[in-house]
């Protein structure tokens, strides 16, 4: 084989690759635009009607969430379930995304901390990488810091809403959320920059409830929540 041979021959790997590549940025792009449309859904609980909206926007969100699996169920036939790795850059960002959302509308519906498990179930994908496309574990701890700081925006609309318990509940559970980073050894760069965020998140919901108890708003707060 001569050399012009040989790398006519590479090219063909090369366009095969690109080919694939295509393939895959054509689905992400529709589970980005899905995601800004979930996002735009649950933007609205931050305005000031939007508390006694938030059980229907939350279904609204799930419902949005089926069109996900669509989507990630058509992303799995572009590439070899083994190659999971090797294209992995391509949809980090967006299953990030959808993982914050994800845990965004469970704390909405329960206040409570979504499990890896739980986000594969809501976009209908796996949690052990042997099992196919899978939820990287530091998608999933990413997709929970970025929700830590939609909390920290929504604890201060609470207050502009007149709903002055919700921070303090808000404030419980990002401190609880603190504790729990603060257990992991953290190595991935971009993920520890994201925990560095959620110091800030931590101070800011503090002051929003320093804030209520100055103004006796946090007893008052409470009392209504003991009723």
């Amino acid at each position: 084989m001569s050399v012009t041979e040989m790398f006519s021959y590479l090219q063909g790997f090369l366009s095969a690759d690109q080919d694939v590549r295509e393939d895959i940025r054509k689905v992400v792009q529709t589970l980005e635009q899905t995601a800004r449309e979930i996002l735009t859904v649950l933007q609205s609980v931050h305005q000031p009607s939007g508390f006694k909206e938030i059980p229907g926007k939350c279904a609204k969100a799930r419902e949005l969430f089926c069109t996900v699996r669509t989507q990630i169920a058509q992303l799995k036939t572009k590439f070899p379930v083994e190659q999971y790795y090797r294209f992995h850059e391509h949809w980090r960002f967006v299953l990030q995304r959808l993982a914050f959302l994800s845990a965004f509308v469970v704390y909405l519906e329960s206040e409570s901390l979504v499990t890896r498990g739980e986000v594969a179930q809501i976009l209908g994908i796996e949690v052990v990488q042997d099992r196919g496309f899978h939820l990287d574990l530091e998608d999933y701890l990413a997709g929970v810091l970025i929700m830590a700081s939609e909390l920290s925006r929504l604890a201060v609309n609470s207050v502009t809403a007149g709903d002055y318990s919700r921070p303090i509940r808000i404030s419980n559970f990002i401190n609880e959320l603190d504790s729990g980073f603060r257990l992991l050894n953290l190595k991935n760069d971009p993920l520890r920059k994201r925990y560095d965020g959620l110091k800030y998140d931590v101070k800011k919901i503090e002051e929003v409830v320093y804030d209520l108890s100055i103004r006796g708003l946090a007893k008052e707060a409470e009392s209504v929540s003991d009723k």
